[in-house]
Parts: structure tokens; sequence; C-alpha cells
């Protein structure tokens, strides 16, 4: 098996040779996150438990004081118990409200009428791709497969700026269906891809779970860097702290990601190092 500092030298002469020596650093100040269920949610997943939801604004507080401000919103919520967040249900709402805000909607799996307001609303749609029927079943509760979120995958793509989110250690913190919606998303076509790392989050089903391997998880950025050679690569909001984050990062700037979001001030100066430019944006990594 190769190891890690292979793995790294490999996705650098891939970043080399497809990007500018810069790294994108994003610090989401600028960018307002909506839930349009407030802080419900019907499927109680594993790995979150509606705990995410308590640190966005509801959509009703912001109707309430005079709408968006923001540059851009991220809006998302609970999801139904059939797995879509059901923002299409508030979409004159949020039209009503856009002006020059920008919005990336995180939507789940929605059907095709959803699909065609979600379209109409959307710069950008985050769209969570699992590559494992288990941990489909397991984390979310649904009764549901891989080849539903291909379907709806492709279904979005055709009317919509997506980026695919991979949660590496989403079942638990193991390593199960990463390296398949790796290849799925190679075959179906993917313009950027957006990863999280698994945290166990107190209040969840998860919370007493361990994070995934750090070097497996880093293994998995490093393939995508592979399978993905000219896609920008983020590396997002969600991670664990302390000494793994820095490690984290440190590899993440190693095996050629294009954006950090939020990153320990190891990974700047590491980056610096390797020669590359900061460019800082305010907003999320999606937009």
């Amino acid at each position: 098996m190769e190891t890690l500092a292979d793995l790294a030298a490999k996705g650098w002469k891939v970043r080399q040779k497809h990007f500018p020596p810069s790294l994108c650093l994003a610090y989401p100040s600028e960018t307002q996150t909506i839930s349009v269920t407030g802080k419900g949610c019907e499927l109680n997943c594993a790995h979150c438990g509606g705990v995410y939801l308590k640190g966005m604004k509801p959509l009703e507080d912001i109707i309430s004081q005079g709408g968006i401000s923001a540059a851009s919103c991220l809006i998302s919520g609970g999801c139904t118990k059939a797995g879509n967040v059901p923002i299409a249900a508030y979409a004159d709402q949020l039209a009503a409200m856009k002006g020059d805000s920008r919005f990336n909607l995180h939507v789940g799996l929605v059907d095709d009428p959803d699909i065609a307001a979600i379209a109409r609303l959307a710069d950008k749609v985050s769209f969570d791709f699992v590559g494992d029927d288990q941990t489909i079943h397991e984390v979310f509760g649904l009764n549901r497969t891989v080849a539903d979120y291909v379907a709806c995958y492709r279904k979005l793509r055709n009317c919509c700026k997506v980026i695919p989110h991979i949660c590496i250690g989403l079942h638990g913190g193991e390593i199960r269906g990463e390296y398949r919606a790796l290849e799925l998303l190679q075959e179906l076509g993917a313009d950027n891809l957006t990863f999280i790392i698994f945290t166990p989050t107190k209040g969840t089903r998860y919370a007493d779970c361990s994070p995934p391997d750090l070097e497996a998880a880093v293994r998995v950025l490093a393939a995508a860097r592979q399978l993905f050679p000219a896609a920008p690569l983020h590396l997002g909001c969600m991670r664990p702290g302390g000494r793994y984050r820095q490690a984290a990062d440190e590899w993440a700037v190693r095996v050629g990601m294009n954006t950090i979001v939020n990153p320990v001030p190891a990974a700047v100066r590491l980056a610096q190092e390797l020669g590359l430019s900061i460019v800082k944006q305010q907003e999320c990594c999606a937009l």
C-alpha cells in the first residue's frame, strides 16, 4: 500500500498540472444559514439528530425580521420522512426575499415537482451523495438505495449547478461507500466536490462513536484528487477538532485540495511554505 506521503506527492502533481498555485480559505461569515423547518426534522439521523439545525436561523424569523440581509444564504432544514428538505414548499417566500442574495440549497432526495421549484431558486445545490445502501438505512432510517441518490443527482444536474457532498466516515466513523460514491460521481460527472468528515456529536445516536481513522480519511481525499484531476475539491465545515483537525487540514493541503473552510493556522503556513498564495472568501465554499 502506498504511504500517505506518496499519495500526497501524486496529488500535488495533479494540482500543479490543473490549477494555479493558490489555496482558497473560506470563512463563511457572509453566508446566512436558514432552516425552512426551524429545529424540526422527521428523520432524526444518527449523525445529526437535529443538533445542527439549532445553529441555523428559522425561516419564519427571517421573514418577521424583514428578510435576508446577507450576501448569500445556505438554505436547508430538517428532512421529511421521505428524505427531502421541503424547500419547494417555501419557494414563493424565498423567491420574494432573495433580491441580490445568492442561494445554496441543501435539498435531500427531492422528486420532480420539487426539482422544478428548486431550479428557479438555486444558484448552487448541495447534494449529499451516499455510496452504500446499509449506510442509507442505518444513518438516515430511509428505505432508499444508492440508485435513488444516483437518479436524484442526475435529475438535479440536468437543471442546476450541483455540488455533491461526501461525508467521510458517515457510517459511525466507518469508511463504507465513500469510494463507491467517488466512482459513481466520476461516471455521472461532477464539476466540484465538497468533503466533510464525520464528527461525533453530543445528543445524537452516534455521540459515542469515533471519527474515521485519520489516514483512511486522507486516503479518500487523495483518491478524489486522482479521480477528479480538474475539479475543485473543497474540505468543508464539518470535521473533528483538535489534533485531528490540524492533521486533516495539513494533509488536505498536501494532497491538493483547492479550498479549506475555517482552516487551522498550521495548514495556512504549510500552504505558504509550499508556494501557494492565499485567497480568502467570506462565503460558503459551495458559492
